[in-house]
């Protein structure tokens, strides 16, 4: 028997604790208020990074509104820089399409489909602050047990469609 407890050998640490938190947040959410409320809650606080997050790299690029081609490498790396395995499949002047091999949440996002809207609404905001314009659209996720995900940002609006969710910039 160990001499003390913090000799024990335990998967405990601050990014597992974390994960683990936001999980249970979002299924206690989920099943108190219902998924679309919990997923509505889950949209204000990604909004509300989706800006801190374009703060940031606009600072650090030194301008005041980045182009398509830096909205898509600041999707990519943001990603990339919280543990994600976020890709460019490709960007258009009407699009930009990703695939992700690893959500930042790691295997705490299955079955929490509404963390998806953390996703959803920073790409939005960066796309929509940057660009003016945003609607995401959430193919395929890992948290709705698909091996990855697929994620659209259309930065055109067409009104004669109503899949995905629509930002829009000042």
């Amino acid at each position: 028997m160990p001499a003390d407890a913090a000799s024990l050998d335990l998967p405990l640490e601050r990014d597992l604790f974390l994960r683990q938190l936001l999980r249970e947040l979002a299924g206690t959410l989920e099943d108190i208020v219902g998924h679309d409320e919990a997923a509505g809650f889950i949209s204000i606080v990604g909004q509300n990074i989706g800006r801190w997050i374009d703060d940031a790299y606009c600072q650090a690029w030194g301008q005041e509104r980045l182009d398509r081609n830096q909205v898509a490498a600041v999707l990519v790396d943001l990603k990339r820089r919280i543990e994600g395995d976020f890709h460019l499949i490709s960007v258009t002047p009407d699009e930009i399409v990703l695939g992700n091999r690893r959500c930042p949440f790691g295997d705490k996002v299955r079955d929490r489909t509404s963390l998806c809207m953390m996703t959803s609404n920073v790409f939005g905001t960066l796309a929509a602050e940057n660009l003016g314009y945003g609607r995401v659209i959430l193919h395929e996720t890992i948290a709705a047990g698909a091996p990855g995900c697929r994620v659209t940002v259309r930065l055109k609006r067409d009104p004669d469609t109503s899949e995905g969710i629509e930002y829009f910039g000042d």
